[in-house]
């Protein structure tokens, strides 16, 4: 017979087995807003045209924003993919 607590996760081993991350970009003088802008739509999942600018408009204005958070292995594909588009990358900073 399945037993059902057998299945319950224990938060903190979950959390320590699946760190998360927020990826941050940077501020520069060489990316344009719309390239910035089409690199967050683009690559960063569920992204919205209307948040993908107003992200990159808070770039801008106060050198950088967390545009990512989640799971640390995604997190690191997202990073590089951003960077490889060379837009300007905080390192990955592991919450």
């Amino acid at each position: 017979m399945f037993n059902s607590l057998s299945t319950v996760l224990d938060q903190k081993k979950s959390k320590a087995k699946y760190p998360e991350a927020r990826i941050i970009v940077l501020d520069d003088s060489f990316n344009t807003f719309k390239h910035v802008a089409n690199c967050l739509l683009t690559i960063i999942p569920h992204m919205s045209e209307k948040r993908a600018w107003e992200l990159t408009i808070k770039i801008d204005k106060t050198g950088s924003a967390e545009v990512w958070r989640g799971n640390l292995e995604q997190a690191e594909l997202y990073h590089e993919q951003l960077f490889s588009k060379g837009l300007t990358m905080a390192p990955i900073e592991k919450t």
